[in-house]
């Protein structure tokens, strides 16, 4: 690829933009290349979680310039397939079935923030900015807007959306867009620490509870609903990780899934 590095450790793989010189900024390419990465990663039985990490002073600053150009020009077909595409990207890091951890090493703006909501937890240094500034140039982040307004809550999303206001990494923390806020130095050791939880976990598990997340977050608690989580932790009781588990736990042994050599 060309814009992602991929590295694949043990159960861990990383996909680390590589732009540092537009500051990850977004193009069609970048996002055909993010789409495809997290699609294929999804899919290896060999892979626990994903780190998506970024290179330069920038985690990603939304769309890139000369791609803002030439969609100046776009028709309105045109337009839709551009967001369609990039709703694809977002879906595909939302929906993948491994667990995603965002490595924010600098500023996130527009697009990005969308990007960072997408992933399951983030961990950020304490010195990143975060700016939603779509209405400054007369736009919204409407592609972007299902993964941030769960990430940071409706109540904040009306401020920030509406204002564009260039917000840190503690007020990031503070509306639960961000998880963990850590000096530079620390990041990978935290990063490092999320990733060995999710390596010890049952990985059907964690991809169960990823998607119970989705499906039950929001919803009214109805019979249908409270139905479905009792049929969901039946199916999970007698499937065979269930059962390892359990007998695992009873027995004051490690269960088979762990890995022989520490990640």
């Amino acid at each position: 690829m060309n814009h992602l590095l991929i590295d694949v450790t043990g159960h861990v793989a990383t996909v680390t933009l590589n732009r540092p010189e537009v500051r990850n900024a977004f193009n069609e390419e970048v996002i055909a290349e993010m789409t495809q990465a997290f699609v294929e990663l999804g899919l290896r039985d060999d892979l626990r979680c994903v780190v998506l990490a970024a290179q330069g002073p920038a985690f990603c600053a939304g769309a890139d310039l000369n791609w803002m150009r030439s969609m100046a020009d776009y028709t309105y077909k045109q337009n839709l397939e551009d967001a369609g595409r990039l709703a694809t990207m977002l879906q595909a890091v939302y929906e993948c079935p491994k667990p995603v951890i965002a490595r924010v090493q600098g500023d996130v703006y527009a697009g990005g923030m969308g990007l960072v909501a997408a992933c399951d937890m983030a961990v950020s240094v304490d010195t990143a900015g975060y700016c939603l500034s779509e209405v400054k140039l007369g736009l919204i982040p409407a592609t972007i807007s299902p993964y941030v307004i769960r990430a940071m809550g409706e109540r904040a999303a009306h401020r920030y959306f509406l204002t564009a206001e260039r917000f840190d990494a503690a007020e990031a923390l503070r509306i639960g867009f961000v998880h963990e806020l850590v000096a530079a130095d620390a990041l990978d050791a935290k990063v490092a620490e999320l990733v060995k939880t999710l390596v010890n976990a049952g990985p059907e598990a964690v991809k169960l509870c990823k998607k119970l997340v989705q499906d039950v977050a929001g919803q009214a608690i109805t019979h249908e609903l409270t139905q479905m989580t009792v049929q969901a932790i039946a199916d999970v009781r007698v499937s065979p990780e269930g059962r390892e588990g359990v007998q695992s736990f009873l027995q004051k042994r490690k269960p088979d899934w762990l890995p022989s050599k520490p990640d």
